[in-house]
């Protein structure tokens, strides 16, 4: 599978071709790589490719960055400093994959601040950044030239609903311009685990050190037949329900396992034709394209989600805790359901993620 490769600095191929361009705008980038022997980074190696095409170095630094003009001064107790990003881009969606790593791995160790430095040249990049939250607010200038220094301080948030991407992971219960409504979303495991490969089932705290799949990206779609789902908005909440994979077992082996925020809902009866069918949902669906292209001719899910996978929730939250401890009802229709804010806290609490108020998850941000 198209895993990213957890590898110390010295298990790295440092004479692959993907490093050259490194090389070119680093002149101590040999020196540093070497140093850096004992240490970890992401790799991402294409199946059946020996070559590099991603490689992402995280580190954690203090508060007070002395390297940048102005200084840079965390909210938090430290930095997340993106140390080194590149891939080769051939259409895919690593960038995002490694966005997604990069907020995993800020959350898993709560910090509050990343930054990451970028030559002003590689436009695209920034872009991907910006779009993710990230500002320029310094610069750094070595023997290798002037970058720009972006950063994203998780703990400033943005106030219209429009902007929602730019406080990803943090989920929010109120914008100036739309108050999001939580809703339980119920999936069956055989689409779950294609889903949220964050969010298999298992009883462990879920691991951000290893990549699980290659589907593990920030923005997904989803076709269902569900009722009501067409009252979904942009910036709504859904609690994904995995439903049980034992007859009989629901009240146990049923469970939350995730927190995702809609970005946009659509019927498919307004696509005017399969092509621009395919081409909304095959870039971000976990469906084949066999399968989107009989959903299409039989019209059997109507209702299509593209939502951001923000967290999996550390510890998940079974059927009977939900009717118990977070007051949902057991009669109730647990395809597609509509909760209060009150349960919508509850069942974060349960599922152990850290929140400061009412209306702002910080998925694990303290």
């Amino acid at each position: 599978m198209n895993e990213l490769q957890y590898k110390k600095f010295k298990d790295i191929n440092i004479n692959d071709p993907f490093f050259d361009s490194l090389k070119q705008s680093y002149s101590e980038f040999n020196h540093w790589f070497a140093r850096k022997g004992e240490e970890f980074a992401y790799i991402f190696i294409p199946d059946g490719s020996n070559q590099i095409d991603g490689f992402l170095y995280l580190k954690s630094e203090p508060k007070l960055i002395h390297e940048t003009t102005p200084h840079l001064i965390a909210d938090g107790d430290h930095w997340l400093k993106v140390g080194t990003f590149k891939i080769n881009a051939h259409g895919t969606k690593l960038g995002e994959r490694f966005i997604k790593k990069i907020f995993d791995t800020a959350i898993a160790l709560n910090i509050k601040d990343i930054y990451v430095t970028i030559f002003k040249e590689h436009n695209q990049l920034i872009q991907l950044f910006e779009k993710y939250g990230f500002k320029i607010e310094a610069e750094k200038t070595t023997n290798n030239g002037t970058e720009l220094v972006l950063c994203r301080r998780i703990s400033r948030l943005s106030t219209k609903v429009n902007d929602f991407l730019k406080d990803y992971p943090v989920i929010k219960f109120n914008f100036e311009d739309y108050a999001p409504k939580p809703y339980l979303l119920g999936i069956k495991p055989v689409w779950h685990t294609r889903l949220l490969p964050d969010s298999i089932l298992k009883t462990e705290k879920a691991s951000i050190l290893q990549d699980i799949s290659p589907t593990n990206s920030i923005h997904k779609v989803y076709l269902c037949s569900m009722r009501n789902v067409d009252s979904l908005h942009k910036g709504d909440i859904l609690f994904i329900y995995r439903t049980t994979d034992e007859e009989g077992l629901a009240r146990y082996r049923s469970v939350i396992t995730s927190i995702c925020v809609v970005e946009e809902y659509r019927n498919i009866n307004t696509f005017e034709n399969i092509d621009s069918f395919m081409k909304y949902c095959s870039p971000y669906s976990i469906f084949t394209e066999e399968e989107l292209r009989d959903y299409w001719l039989r019209r059997k899910f109507i209702h299509i989600i593209r939502f951001s996978y923000n967290v999996a929730l550390p510890r998940r939250v079974n059927r009977d805790s939900l009717i118990n401890n977070a007051g949902l009802l057991e009669s109730d229709y647990w395809g597609f359901m509509p909760l209060t804010e009150s349960q919508a806290n509850k069942i974060a609490e349960l599922g152990g993620l850290n929140y400061e108020c009412s209306d702002v998850y910080k998925t694990g941000i303290r």
